[in-house]
């Protein structure tokens, strides 16, 4: 049927006209001169620049794997009740770090969860005051709106293709490309808890004569914290799962494993990696939406 119905019609129509493809070769050529010219002429500006995210990846790392299982036990454990003030959430962290041990994933989850941390504290560092920006004024959500769009619904592999090209090849490009992918949701829900808050919160802070800094620490930020933590929080399981995509460019931990497993088909490998992967995002997840609870209960008392 369809055949017919473009021996009807002119060839132009049933062929959809592309550009010439000559045309199309020499724009991906200019492209990609021009990638190779950017990182040869600035390569080592750029080492120079991600050398401090290197130090402080390897010193996180080197942290975690080299000191004693029982003393990263009981530190976590520690870590998870002072956010939280749950023992049974302390009790499951401690539990769930063993039977990770115990399986000989231990220094591949240690590995993971130093990325893990720093992606996320560097995510945290640039969305929050993007989000901030974004939600106080309306000419920058109309420019980063568009970018958010595309950073959202890039398939994950894109974003190695130009953190490779740039930085090549091991952990600073993983962690660079993590943050890229998981930083969005935190921007957004900033930018979203701040346009919450309600007129006459921010009205009755004008009339009380408060600052614009004043308004934003004491009202806009304590209302928009229950978005935030929640940025927070998809931003964390957004780098446990872009983790195991950026193990293709040399990050190692437990996404290196669930790659090995994908490609030998090695079930119970996969099983066990994705359990100490699952078991890290419970984790942080607890952890960060109780410490959110916490803190947003604080501020209503101190500036309710």
């Amino acid at each position: 049927m369809a055949s017919f119905i473009c021996d009807a019609l002119p060839r132009a129509l049933c062929r959809f006209p592309e550009i010439d493809s000559g045309l199309m070769r020499s724009f991906r050529q200019t492209v990609d001169n021009g990638f190779k010219t950017f990182v040869r002429s600035y390569g080592d500006v750029l080492d120079t620049l991600t050398r401090p995210l290197q130090w402080f990846l390897n010193g996180l790392q080197d942290l975690f794997t080299d000191s004693p299982w029982l003393l990263v036990v009981l530190a976590l454990a520690a870590i998870v009740f002072a956010l939280g003030r749950s023992v049974k959430t302390s009790l499951g962290t401690a539990l769930a770090l063993m039977a990770i041990g115990a399986v000989g994933l231990w220094e591949d989850t240690m590995v993971t969860l130093a990325m893990v941390t720093v992606c996320t504290l560097f995510a945290i560092v640039i969305g929050i005051p993007l989000g901030i920006w974004m939600g106080r004024s309306e000419r920058a959500q109309s420019v980063f709106n568009p970018v958010l769009d595309v950073m959202q619904t890039l398939p994950s592999f894109v974003y190695l293709i130009p953190v490779v090209m740039i930085f090549g090849i091991g952990k600073v490009p993983g962690l660079i490309a993590v943050v890229i992918y998981a930083v969005a949701p935190i921007i957004r829900l900033t930018n979203l808890g701040i346009r919450l808050v309600s007129r006459e919160a921010l009205e009755a802070a004008d009339a009380f004569g408060s600052s614009p800094w004043q308004k934003l620490f004491h009202v806009q930020l304590p209302l928009a914290l229950p978005n935030i933590m929640a940025g927070i929080n998809q931003t964390i399981m957004m780098s446990l799962a872009m983790v195991v995509v950026a193990s293709m460019i040399g990050v190692g931990g437990l996404g290196k494993n669930v790659l090995q497993a994908i490609t030998n088909q090695f079930f119970t490998v996969g099983f066990l990696n994705g359990f100490a992967l699952v078991a890290i995002a419970i984790i942080f997840d607890r952890a960060s939406q109780a410490y959110g609870r916490r803190l947003q209960k604080h501020m209503e008392v101190v500036h309710g």
